[in-house]
């Protein structure tokens, strides 16, 4: 008999495709109506269950992100997301052994960035805890994001207009991924900008992405739920632990994400392996902030080049501006 591989549904792609089976499809079926009364229960509740008295922070919007020889990118990500909205960046060094500071001592000077040498390895969620700890204090909202990762407002054209929808009543908003493949390029010129030079991605959105923490609300470290926070995380109100809601306003858990549509108001670009000769620089060479020994080989490149189909330039939208911040000197 041949097996029926399950890789999508109406609005996304599947991070992780699954063997359909008929037992599955109907333990599927019962586990989604469970898990959506679930959700309603716990929206109804974040309705009328949330922080009061709360203060202004210095930030509106900062991303956290950990790193490790990723010199090549650190401009670009950090221009692009200040024009896109972004009020402070914390970053942590993971045993870099490339030129990182010399990118980095403007943003430091100017208060841009709080960099923090982090010689632990695997160190990922540790860090990310620690700037919860740390920039819980100042800073409104809190996203937990790659290198490799570009928040994209598409609706909105400031990551902040989106967000504050979601300030009175929600801990953690999760963000969706739309993974870009390498368009068949086998190496590229560094001096190219990630966002423009790769525009084909798979052709909907992709059931995992990133957190965005809201400070108002407790922050849960060891809450066995928060293994991996930055994919889904569960926040805290007066000693009730509450879910993250996505993109939609929608509780969210594993195998559960409800959309309203397929426009997304604001997604993650996931620029997962550039060129070849990148992602085997990246993957191989370089090491990995999380995994001992990264699984990720040529074959997994491969299987997500073969879900490519669609070609994105939302993007560009802010094209201009990042390459005005980029080459500040007019040479564009």
């Amino acid at each position: 008999m041949k097996r029926r591989i399950k890789t999508e549904n109406a609005y996304f792609m599947y991070d992780r495709p699954y063997e359909q089976t008929a037992r599955a499809f109907i333990t599927g079926i019962k586990e989604y109506m469970a898990a959506s009364v679930r959700a309603r229960l716990y929206e109804l509740f974040m309705n009328v269950w949330y922080p009061v008295n709360v203060t202004k922070k210095r930030y509106d919007v900062a991303l956290c992100a950990i790193f490790k020889n990723e010199a090549d990118y650190l401009k670009e990500w950090i221009e692009y997301h200040r024009i896109a909205g972004v009020s402070h960046f914390y970053l942590y060094n993971n045993f870099s052994q490339d030129d990182y500071q010399t990118v980095l001592a403007p943003y430091i000077a100017s208060g841009d960035v709080t960099l923090t040498d982090w010689p632990y390895p695997q160190g990922q969620m540790a860090a990310y805890k620690d700037c919860v700890r740390k920039a819980g204090k100042e800073s409104r909202w809190i996203g937990f994001v790659d290198l490799d990762e570009f928040v994209v407002p598409v609706d909105d054209d400031h990551l902040y207009d989106f967000l504050k929808k979601f300030e009175k009543n929600r801990g953690s908003v999760l963000m969706y991924w739309k993974i870009f493949g390498s368009g068949g390029r086998m190496r590229r010129d560094l001096l190219g900008l990630v966002t423009e030079d790769f525009t084909v991605s798979w052709n909907k959105h992709t059931d995992i992405g990133k957190c965005f923490y809201n400070t108002a609300y407790d922050f849960i470290p060891d809450y066995k739920k928060n293994g991996l926070m930055h994919h889904s995380m569960w926040t805290g109100c007066r000693g009730k632990a509450l879910p993250p809601v996505n993109c939609f306003n929608r509780v969210c858990f594993e195998r559960y994400h409800p959309a309203k549509g397929d426009h997304f108001p604001v997604r993650i670009n996931h620029y997962f392996t550039k060129s070849l000769e990148e992602w085997k620089q990246g993957k191989q060479v370089k090491g990995d902030v999380y995994f001992k020994e990264n699984p990720h080989d040529e074959a997994y490149f491969l299987r997500h080049e073969y879900r490519c189909g669609a070609v994105d330039v939302r993007i560009y939208k802010y094209l201009i501006r990042l390459k005005q911040a980029m080459n500040p000197d007019g040479k564009v």
